[in-house]
């Protein structure tokens, strides 16, 4: 996770005094075999089970409701790599999970997902990279 490391201190420095927390939560994984299958990735299926309950805990610990009782907006930035965020970008819009690879994110792109006090989920931007110049623009 060197690369969300390293961004996440760049971030940091324009935000100070808001926590950061690591967790191997979110570290990069093999979700769920994607369905339709692709010829270009096939992992072994033991690491499907390994990273993909690891990276639905991640789904289940982070991504909630904001207590009844909150009366301001809050707001998460999670650091991590593009399979994390598909996948939790399809489980939080109840999309089927295992279509996640049907998504294309550039680096260091912005998805930002809301959940409303009442459950209402919307997708504002997946993987924005309109604040990059072009020729920066990369996708692994």
């Amino acid at each position: 996770m060197t690369r969300a490391t390293e961004t996440t201190e760049i971030i940091s420095k324009h935000l100070p005094g808001v926590k950061k927390i690591s967790t191997d939560l979110l570290r990069e994984g093999a979700p769920i075999e994607p369905d339709p299958p692709v010829s270009h990735w096939k992992p072994e299926a033991v690491q499907y089970y390994e990273d993909g309950a690891r990276i639905e805990a991640a789904f289940r610990n982070f991504i909630h409701r904001a207590d009844a009782k909150q009366e301001e907006d809050s707001y998460e930035i999670f650091v991590c790599h593009a399979n994390v965020i598909r996948y939790i970008v399809c489980r939080a819009l109840q999309f089927p999970p295992e279509g996640w690879l049907r998504m294309s994110l550039n680096n260091g792109s912005i998805t930002h997902l809301v959940i409303r006090p009442n459950g209402r989920v919307a997708l504002r931007t997946l993987g924005d990279t309109g604040f990059m110049p072009p020729d920066k623009i990369t996708r692994t």
